[in-house]
């Protein structure tokens, strides 16, 4: 009698149990696809489960009366539904996409970003160290991107038809008044810029915002590396560079170094070259950093940098000597003052000297000195998910003097400037970046709008216009000649950006249009703020890591059409820097230990007075062995086949080549107190 009742009363409390349990049922999605692994619950309980593969769940709960279900799913918004837990049965639930935060936003229209970034990771200071025809500089690396133009007897940055001047440099949002070594005519120029240095470049083909100024058709704003944690040491040695640089750091700061030398006098012994150098190219360059945490929110940076090239050549008879003296240095500060606003300060020197003897006749003197203290001061605030907005004032002050023979003049100006931006996110995918910049020199303003509309439906794909006005202030000698030459130059970008990536593809595409206003242009015998010109062209952009593993391929290729009226042209013409068609593609294998990169350059030939280039083609290799993590030696060799490029013809109608067809790099690198060879560079 005692085991029936006891069994009485197991049955009863398991009905009873079932009748309290409730069923949760129904289908999650996000109104179009059902969604897969989303997290359904009852809050304040373990009663749960995740959705099926056909966004489907079910579960029984205890619970009785109003109870909270909850749905969390990566990339949404929570969903949460208060109700009887006996009405939870069949439930459709769509959940909404997460809203991008306005701080979340990366718009790369017309923009290459490297280094550590959010966008796709396409180069970084060992990619510009390895890349096969730059040997470790980072204006040579850049010309591997669409919208730049080959100039083999310049070296600088040509973008979408602009002049080499038209591009700016600034570190740490400072300028740069003089960012390339000196050189003599005809002769490619290097960067004066370790890649090491820096742990952000963001090459802007132009449509930049209002922060920017006195940039014509591109900017390459570069940001050095954080404070180190701990000490680094390293060498490097090739056959035209030595190195030896380190950091040493300490409880909140650190204090970098770099030395370097720069001579073509051993490589001048070993391989033969068109060009007589009475003197070969030396550069003395040394380089400091010290960068202070006051807090999470607080840091102080400061830079120095000190350049003395010197070089000798024959040319038409004369022995020509040129030595230049470059100095930079800069101070920027960043802090929270509370209330959401971040304040930016900074102040930046250059100094340039050019002593050129022999310069255009034998027993002329060439001397030039320029200067320029650069100020800035910009406050940004978050204001919301959905807003955020900066203002800022900045000025350029300019000094230069020239004396060359019986010609001489003393300039100074200043540019006084401000810009207010503003990034609103319009609906969730569409994205809203106004900016105007205003100017004022010889007591003249000069306002630019500039827009950026940009619709990201998705974490793959990217549409963008971008338009607005640009400014930049004529060269000294342009100023110094004629008053009216202080009337800035602007030229009007609009840009259509459409940009696809995967995480092993990046496929970009971007039709441009220019237009210069206010240009020089000889006319009477004095420089007149009367030219102008167009430009318009397509690049298109395609990296690959898909096709074999451990490959890594690019494809280049910008389209130019452009005219200008300006300096000595006497009709409105292609300028003879200006190439129409312009190939790069590229391939890096590893094997092991070793990468293997090779890499096609193509050109079509440049108009000029008296006739026109044959197209430049060069092909180059490199090599890259891994000795140990602390060693990479690495060899490359530029236009392997020899190929004699024509890059002009001078005024005589005489071709001018580069001073040999090939160029031989070998480098070893080597790091003490480090895991990583490439990190040896000092910063």
């Amino acid at each position: 009698m005692k085991h029936r009742l006891t069994h009485l009363i197991i049955l009863l409390l398991a009905a009873w149990n079932v009748a309290a349990q409730t069923t949760v049922s129904g289908v999650v999605s996000d109104g179009k696809e059902p969604l897969a692994g989303a997290n359904v619950f009852i809050m304040g309980t373990i009663d749960g489960c995740l959705t099926d593969s056909l966004g489907q769940f079910a579960f029984t709960t205890t619970k009785t009366g109003e109870v909270t279900l909850k749905v969390t799913f990566i990339g949404f918004d929570d969903y949460m539904l208060t109700a009887d837990s006996s009405q939870l049965t069949d439930l459709r639930i769509r959940m909404n996409e997460r809203a991008t935060t306005i701080n979340e936003v990366v718009v790369t229209a017309s923009t290459f970003r490297f280094g550590k970034s959010e966008n796709f990771k396409t180069m970084d200071a060992l990619d510009v160290v390895m890349a096969g025809n730059s040997c470790g500089d980072i204006v040579a690396a850049l010309q591997t991107l669409p919208g730049t133009q080959t100039v083999g007897e310049s070296g600088k940055l040509y973008v979408r038809g602009g002049e080499s001047d038209e591009c700016q440099t600034f570190i740490n949002g400072m300028h740069v008044l003089v960012p390339y070594s000196t050189e003599t005519e005809n002769n490619a120029v290097r960067g004066r810029f370790s890649p090491f240095l820096f742990k952000g470049i963001n090459f802007s083909l132009g449509g930049y915002g209002g922060e920017y100024g006195q940039a014509l058709s591109a900017v390459l704003p570069m940001e050095t590396s954080d404070m180190a944690t701990s000490d680094k040491y390293g060498v490097s040695a090739s056959l035209v560079d030595w190195n030896v640089g380190g950091t040493k750091a300490f409880k909140s700061s650190s204090l970098s170094f770099n030395a370097a030398l720069t001579s073509m006098a051993l490589y001048n012994r070993l391989f033969k070259e068109r060009n007589v150098y009475t003197r070969p190219y030396r550069k003395l360059s040394g380089e400091a950093q010290y960068k202070k945490e006051f807090n999470a929110s607080s840091i102080l940076k400061s830079y120095v940098g000190y350049d003395l090239t010197s070089v000798g050549q024959e040319i038409d008879g004369r022995n020509l000597s040129l030595k230049e003296h470059n100095i930079y240095a800069n101070v920027t500060y960043k802090t929270t003052i509370g209330r959401g606003f971040s304040l930016f300060t900074g102040i930046a020197n250059s100094s340039v000297f050019n002593d050129i003897d022999n310069a255009r006749v034998t027993g002329d003197h060439y001397r030039n000195f320029r200067n320029e203290v650069h100020m800035k001061a910009e406050v940004r605030k978050v204001c919301s998910n959905t807003l955020k907005m900066s203002a800022g004032m900045e000025d350029y002050i300019r000094h230069s003097t020239l004396k060359y023979d019986v010609y001489d003049y003393c300039l100074d100006y200043h540019i006084l400037a401000s810009h207010i931006d503003a990034q609103w996110r319009i609906v969730p995918r569409l994205f809203l970046h106004l900016s105007a910049r205003a100017e004022m020199m010889s007591g003249k303003w000069l306002m630019m709008p500039r827009a950026t509309l940009s619709y990201i439906p998705n974490n793959r794909l990217q549409f963008s216009l971008v338009a607005g006005r640009y400014s930049q202030t004529a060269e000294d000698d342009y100023l110094a000649q004629n008053e009216e030459m202080k009337r800035q130059g602007t030229a009007d970008h609009a840009i259509f950006s459409i940009q696809y990536q995967t995480p092993s593809t990046l496929v970009r595409i971007e039709p441009y249009w220019k237009k210069y206003h206010r240009l020089p242009l000889l006319e009477d015998g004095r420089y007149q703020p009367i030219g102008y010109g167009t430009s318009r062209g397509v690049d298109f952009f395609l990296e690959d890591h898909s096709i074999v593993k451990n490959l890594t391929t690019t494809l280049s290729y910008s389209f130019n059409d452009s005219e200008r009226l300006y300096h000595d042209y006497t009709c409105l013409r292609t300028p003879d820097y200006a190439s129409r068609h312009n190939l790069r593609i590229t391939a890096k294998y590893g094997i092991g230990k070793t990468i293997l990169g090779l890499s096609e350059s193509f050109t079509s030939g440049r108009h000029f007075d008296n006739d026109t280039t044959p197209p430049y083609n060069s092909v180059d290799m490199n090599v890259t062995f891994l000795v140990s993590p602390k060693v990479i030696v690495y060899t490359s060799l530029n236009n392997i086949f020899g190929r004699t490029n024509i890059f002009r013809y001078d005024t005589a109608g005489r071709p001018v080549t580069a001073s040999r067809d090939r160029f031989l790099y070998i480098g070893i690198f080597i790091s003490q107190k480090n895991n990583k060879a490439y990190d040896i560079s000092n910063f």
